[in-house]
């Protein structure tokens, strides 16, 4: 038996975040932090991209369609790797489990692998995501900016309140009012939930209003697509903050509006163009 055969794959596996990580931070110790974060979406997603076409080994969560994989830990790790070379006094907050307390008021939010389930299916319906934000990531006292990187288009969306939301380094126009009946709405519901008349009775007032429904399971892509003007609003309930957040930004980067409701017993995070959103928040509020 060689020496290669004998190494475990999960040695070898943290060998090479290792290297890419030394590698990474070698070439953008003097980013700042808008340039790193691009660089940081971009170079996590084209890794779990890489992973995928190797083969992933899927672990389930609170359901078959609630799953995780090694990509999501390696980028996941990779991301925080770097930013704990990088930006030491920083906080990190990452949907795998990284966490570190931030010393300069400042966390980086991260989901390596936003849509995980259409990953492990093949989709191409996935990204990998952060924000940058002061205060606590649950309430942030500012939101900096987001970054969304969806490697299959090659797509990279940046972002945030005062900084113009840019794809692949284009300006995006400002979002233009519109009422829900004329535009496109982005949401998730899991099906169990559905089940709950509350929710269901919530999640119905506002998804029977809008020109189309769109259900595509990568929050951060929906909201993304908001910014560039490929969706129109987005609504979802009990939303994480690594899959509110970086899309958040780039939508508020255009001018549009994000705000939380609360209805049927959960809150609901809405996004979208000002009109809309006000209309959403509305139906829902009239619930409670």
């Amino acid at each position: 038996m060689t020496k290669s055969e004998q190494t475990h794959p999960a040695a070898s596996l943290e060998d090479m975040i290792k290297t890419i990580t030394k590698t990474f931070v070698i070439a953008h110790e003097q980013d700042s932090d808008e340039h790193l974060a691009q660089a940081l979406v971009y170079n996590a997603g084209r890794l779990a991209w890489r992973m995928r076409e190797n083969g992933v080994d899927t672990d389930y969560k609170t359901s078959v369609s609630d799953v995780v994989t090694d990509a999501d830990r390696a980028a996941e790790t990779f991301v925080a790797g770097v930013l704990e070379a990088l930006r030491p006094e920083d906080g990190v907050l990452g949907e795998e489990g990284a966490a570190r307390a931030s010393k300069s008021g400042k966390t980086w939010v991260i989901d390596p692998v936003d849509g995980t389930y259409n990953f492990t299916q093949g989709s191409d319906y996935w990204c990998s995501a952060l924000a940058l934000v002061e205060g606590d990531p649950s309430a942030p006292t500012r939101l900096l900016f987001g970054a969304v990187h969806r490697p299959a288009m090659g797509y990279t969306w940046f972002g945030g309140p005062g900084i113009r939301t840019t794809r692949d380094g284009q300006e995006q126009k400002l979002l233009v009012d519109a009422p829900l009946s004329h535009i496109s709405l982005a949401t998730y519901i899991h099906p169990t939930r559905i089940a709950d008349p509350s929710i269901q009775q919530a999640w119905l007032s506002v998804a029977t209003k809008p020109a189309t429904l769109r259900m595509l399971g990568a929050g951060s892509i929906d909201l993304a697509s908001i910014a560039d003007g490929s969706v129109g609003a987005w609504v979802q309930h009990s939303v994480a903050d690594w899959d509110w957040l970086p899309g958040r930004a780039l939508i508020e980067g255009v001018g549009g509006a994000c705000i939380k409701v609360t209805a049927g017993g959960v809150e609901w995070s809405v996004a979208g163009n000002a009109e809309a959103v006000s209309e959403i928040s509305e139906t829902l509020s009239a619930l409670d």
